[in-house]
């Protein structure tokens, strides 16, 4: 049987795709507004420091799911395309080996380093405690967190969208309940603050992640999890880290880019980096809508690499990144007009809402443009050739560097560093579009009829 991934038509299978992934990125969102509203009620100091710790959460989640987990996704859906049902079984195993390997390694990592990391971003007093209060459990949820964007990843790679929607639904429902409950001292339960908020994100990963093993191990799943019979080998783990590993250099410039502007605005006081951790919670809060997108072009642009059908693979990126960019591009102008529609979620301090009204404002018209580079980074990876996206990162973070602590000097205001963020934005999505139009893709790979038994779905 054909899958209709190869042959249906783009526009509406690529949106089948990923509705579920946007409907359970907008459930992400919730939770990030939903978290934030709460850590509101505890305080613009808890606000700031949450601003210190979230990039970090956030790189974990980035890597795990966008970065490595894109790679998953990659090499999974190129076997399946290609017809080898049964190296994209063994993929799944050495996949899931490179999970949890980095899980239990970062939160290692983070658990030593966590505490200099905040202080080099400024955090000082009782932001600092706090913020080390809240990453020290945040950090936990790690092991978890990987464990359960690997497994998502095996199941996206197969085309299936649903499971992997219906379980981040979940996971944030959780995460909600419980991070409220805890934090704030709900239900007769003891208010433990920031610690609260960062054990309601441990229990609802580790309850997700345990779900969803049970079900790839025990339930009806396309790509069912068999640890036995499988002999690691290292060809298997390259052809998912050649995608993944690098891949996650992305992210990881792009938490860069966030310190670094995280560092200058602290320079401007608690008011100004919490106005402006409001503010950056929407561009991280955009970044899974772009993600919805992209991730369902990676199955489709991978198979179709898989099959040799290159034309079909470009076709798929290019009306990703449009229908992205079209998205975060809207929501940018509505802000552009009316910020308080999102800044007075969080607080009513007006001086806070100043600094989150003032980000809006420079660095929403470059929501557009960043929606694009990001869904083309997705599709990118499916196609197994992400120096493009990688490299226009790169650039992003440089100009960061430089040109916030040139406007730092010249011009010591906050709207001048987030007007740079804005300019960041428009100049990583032009230059990932350009690099993705010159990049060769699909070399060496010749197309193979799939047998009876290697149905991709």
């Amino acid at each position: 049987m054909t899958s209709p991934l190869l042959q249906g038509p783009i526009l509406p299978t690529l949106l089948r795709l990923a509705v579920p992934n946007v409907f359970a990125m907008a459930a992400a969102t919730a939770v990030g507004i939903g978290e934030t509203l709460y850590v509101g009620l505890l305080g613009k100091t808890a606000l700031a420091a949450m601003a210190l710790v979230f990039p970090f959460v956030m790189l974990m989640q980035m890597f795990s799911a966008g970065a490595m987990g894109g790679g998953v996704s990659s090499a999974i859906s190129r076997a399946l395309g290609g017809g080898q049902a049964e190296k994209a079984r063994a993929l799944a195993v050495h996949a899931l080996c490179i999970g949890v390997a980095a899980g239990l390694s970062f939160t290692l990592l983070l658990w030593v380093f966590g505490p200099a990391l905040f202080r080099g971003l400024g955090g000082s007093g009782e932001v600092l405690e706090q913020a080390q209060v809240y990453g020290a459990w945040a950090f936990c949820a790690i092991p978890a967190i990987w464990l359960f964007n690997t497994l998502i990843s095996l199941v996206r790679g197969s085309g299936n969208m649903r499971l992997p929607s219906g379980s981040i639904l979940a996971a944030a429902l959780l995460q909600v309940a419980f991070g409220s409950v805890l934090g704030l001292g709900l239900l007769g339960v003891p208010r433990l603050g920031m610690r609260g908020v960062a054990l309601g994100q441990v229990i609802a990963y580790y309850t997700a992640a345990i779900a969803l093993w049970w079900y790839l191990r025990q339930g009806p799943a396309r790509i069912r999890l068999a640890l036995g019979g499988v002999r690691l080998q290292w060809p298997l783990f390259q052809d998912i880290l050649r995608v993944g590993a690098l891949a996650c250099l992305s992210p990881l410039l792009t938490i860069g880019t966030v310190l670094v502007v995280t560092s200058l605005v602290a320079a401007h006081g608690n008011d100004a980096l919490a106005g402006y951790g409001i503010g950056s919670r929407l561009e991280f809060l955009l970044v899974p809508i772009a993600f919805g997108v992209g991730v369902a072009a990676v199955p489709m642009v991978g198979m179709a690499i898989g099959a040799g059908d290159v034309a079909r693979a470009r076709r798929v990126a290019w009306t990703a990144g449009a229908v992205s960019a079209t998205l975060l591009g809207s929501i940018g102008v509505l802000l552009l007009v009316a910020p308080d529609l999102w800044a007075r979620w969080f607080s009513s301090d007006p001086a806070v809402l100043a600094h989150a009204r003032s980000y809006l404002r420079w660095a929403g018209p470059g929501f557009g443009l960043f929606g694009l580079g990001l869904t083309l980074y997705f599709a990118a990876q499916g196609a197994g050739n992400v120096a493009a996206p990688v490299a226009a990162s790169f650039l992003r973070f440089l100009f960061v560097l430089l040109a916030g602590h040139a406007v730092a000097r010249i011009a010591p205001q906050p709207w001048a560093l987030f007007a740079v963020v804005g300019g960041a934005m428009a100049l990583y999505g032009t230059a990932t579009a350009l690099g993705v139009w010159l990049s060769k893709w699909g070399g060496g790979v010749a197309a193979r009829t799939p047998t009876r038994g290697d149905s991709p779905v």
